[in-house]
This record gives structure tokens, C-alpha cells and sequence, in this order.
């Protein structure tokens, strides 16, 4: 038995026209499947990931709030692999998407950032470190 990978991530919206615009515009993510789920009164997106993975972005009725507050115990963010950090943050910041700095990581020299979610959850995009 072994993990061969990450699958999916799944993230329940709020408002989930506006968070499937956010994944599929900003982001540029391609829709896997989509179903209404009537008995669930539920949308299910699929979005599909480069190399392989997915997101599926639930909505629920009255989902309970998740709290946000930094070093909560759970997931703390969803990280993003890109290829140009300075590239992306002008990508989402010309979708109007609010960004931070981009940051190096002392350890590994890599550049990252984040940004939010319409629902608020940290999204970080890293750039791995050239390799010598």
C-alpha cells in the first residue's frame, strides 16, 4: 500500500457562484463535472488541477463559520505551485483579486504570497527555488 498523491481538496463556499467565478476565472481552473445535488439542496464542482489534482468547491445551506483566526488548529492554508510568483500576483491582481507581498522563504529561497478566497481562505502561490 502507498500514497501515490494528493486527490482533491474540497472547500465549501458560502456563496458559491461567487466562489466558482473565483476558481474558474482568477484562477483559471477548467470544470471536472458540476451537479446540483437536490437532495442535499448542494452544488459539487470539480475543478480540475495541474498534474492531476482537483478541487471540489461544495455549498451547503447555512454552512456553520470555520475559525480564521492564524494558528487555528486544522488546515491552516491551500498552497498553489506556480512557475513565476510576480507573474501570478499581477494575473490576480488584475482580476481584482487583493494580494500581499511576495516574500522569500529563508530557508529555501523560494518566493511565495497569499491571498484570500471569497470566503476568506489563505491561498499561498510558491515558486520553488531555482536549483543549482
Amino acid at each position: 500500500m502507498h500514497i501515490t498523491g494528493l486527490h482533491h481538496v474540497a472547500i465549501i463556499a458560502s456563496d458559491y457562484a461567487r466562489s466558482r467565478d473565483f476558481y474558474c476565472r482568477a484562477l483559471g481552473f477548467e470544470v471536472i463535472a458540476e451537479h446540483w445535488r437536490e437532495e442535499r439542496q448542494s452544488w459539487k464542482l470539480d475543478l480540475a488541477l495541474p498534474g492531476g489534482g482537483q478541487i471540489e468547491l461544495f455549498s451547503f445551506p447555512s454552512p456553520p463559520p470555520r475559525p480564521s483566526r492564524p494558528e487555528a488548529c486544522g488546515l491552516r492554508h491551500l498552497a498553489l505551485a506556480c512557475d513565476d510568483a510576480e507573474a501570478m500576483r499581477g494575473h490576480l491582481q488584475d482580476q481584482g483579486v487583493s494580494v500581499e507581498a511576495i516574500r522569500v522563504d529563508e530557508y529555501t529561497g523560494a518566493r511565495f504570497f497569499f491571498c484570500a478566497d471569497p470566503d476568506g481562505l489563505p491561498i499561498e502561490f510558491y515558486q520553488a527555488a531555482p536549483t543549482a
